[in-house]
């Protein structure tokens, strides 16, 4: 039997019987169709490994991790809200943008979207992507689902490309320059956006190839950016994720459970205007955040933490506590100033100092190698969601351009704004309702 939670669903030996009868599409098989022979293989691969150390460890290492866990998690397709925003942090992401081909219009887009959709709905259940000969690549096909999510998105470009300019919500509007932006145009906006994560590197990297080789002749690669998180399981227990500077990042999210958490995030239903198809849909804003790292680890931990406003071991704000205790921000220190400086970070950030203006961050980190002068290129894939990027992102964001600790520390070196739709239905393709409205 299957169970689902937070919109993953836990692969069981039913589901992966019923793949095992469905055909395969391209001459392949199945990405499940080998967890039923697992078993048998295993056992075979221990006997084999008691002739050499080596060996054992890497059968056994492989028997302790096996599909039951990370990898049978499956995430849902269909919804009344995209994968991938609501999703737990997965450990690998790609982030890809792409330009409608001169001469691609509404008609090219809704075929892309289409195919674009099928695929998704095929891997994100652990399946092979069907298609001509050699369509599918194959790296895939002894993994099971591992979370995968397939996120589609549209820029501000893409209505005028379509002709659908009157239907382009207002809050696509370009978001405005801030003192710390260093942004790149060539890596920056595009006409399509797809966020895709999983919690195996080659699950996400066989999703990427897939949908860049259905582009086909419709759409071309504007920038791709990849990332990682930590794995599930790494840690003794679930805990909040952290970023590059080692600091737990995330603790003041919107949760699900709070019971304003669809109105900040999620555009609502009954909205009449020409806008209505993002119903369920979420705006996300992406911006490549560069760590200046060899000036940060320059900074005593003490240091660390006045800047962010937060202890570096565990989270908790500096007004005392542990992670989840609220931020105290009028509390002082025996010296009469505050315990949690008037410029740190999470103190600026926070909704109590914005109107409430709150967003849902679901960042990936990123590591790009060495730049010329000698320096980490590495730092944040920020991405943020919710329901007005002008009452959430950028009203903290402009906050913080007037006085963040943090700023001296970080370059903001591309962004996006990109209106994400709201899951497909049964039968639908995602952006169904603008492209055929």
């Amino acid at each position: 039997m299957s169970k689902k939670k937070n919109g993953l669903r836990k692969s069981g030996t039913a589901a992966g019987n019923r793949e095992e009868s469905r055909p395969d599409g391209a001459g392949g098989v199945s990405r499940r169709r080998l967890i039923g022979s697992a078993g048998a293989a295993g056992a075979a691969g221990l006997v084999l490994g008691a002739a050499g150390g080596a060996t054992t460890y890497a059968t056994t290492r492989e028997e302790r991790t096996a599909l039951t866990t990370v990898g049978s998690t499956e995430a849902m397709f269909h919804g009344k809200h995209q994968a991938g925003i609501t999703t737990p942090l997965q450990a690998r992401g790609h982030l890809v943008a792409f330009d409608l081909v001169p001469g691609a219009g509404r008609k090219e887009a809704a075929a892309l979207l289409r195919r674009w959709s099928a695929v998704a709905q095929r891997l994100m259940a652990g399946e092979v992507a069907k298609g001509g000969p050699g369509h599918d690549t194959g790296v895939a096909l002894d993994a099971g689902p591992s979370s995968l999510t397939v996120t589609f998105g549209f820029g501000r470009t893409f209505f005028a490309r379509t002709g659908l300019d009157d239907r382009r919500p207002a809050a696509l509007d370009p978001l405005p320059a801030f003192s710390s932006d260093h942004l790149d145009a060539k890596r920056s906006d595009g006409d399509l956006w797809v966020q895709i994560g999983a919690d195996d590197a080659l699950v996400a990297f066989h999703a990427l190839r897939a949908l860049q080789k259905e582009a086909g002749s419709s759409a071309r690669v504007r920038w791709q950016m990849n990332g990682f998180n930590r794995t599930p399981g790494a840690t003794a227990r679930p805990m909040t994720a952290r970023n590059l500077m080692g600091q737990v990042d995330g603790t003041n999210n919107p949760r699900p459970a709070e019971s304003d958490f669809e109105k900040r995030i999620f555009v609502p239903s009954d909205d009449s205007s020409a806008s209505a198809w993002m119903a369920g849909g979420s705006y996300a804003v992406v911006r490549r955040i560069r760590m200046l790292l060899d000036d940060w680890e320059e900074l005593t931990v003490e240091r660390q933490e006045q800047v962010i406003g937060r202890r570096k071991a565990d989270g908790a704000p500096l007004s005392g506590g542990s992670e989840s205790t609220p931020m105290d921000l009028d509390r002082t220190g025996s010296d009469g100033k505050p315990l949690i400086p008037s410029n740190a970070h999470a103190r600026i950030s926070s909704p109590e100092k914005n109107g409430g203006a709150a967003m849902l961050r679901r960042p990936f980190s990123y590591h790009d190698g060495i730049s010329d002068d000698g320096t980490p290129d590495a730092g944040l894939l920020f991405v943020c969601w919710q329901a007005d990027p002008f009452k959430g992102f950028i009203p903290v964001q402009r906050k913080l351009d007037r006085g963040d600790a943090l700023s001296p520390f970080i370059r903001h070196e591309a962004s996006g704004l990109f209106a994400v739709p709201g899951g497909a239905g049964a039968g639908e393709y995602v952006g169904q309702r603008l492209l055929e409205s």
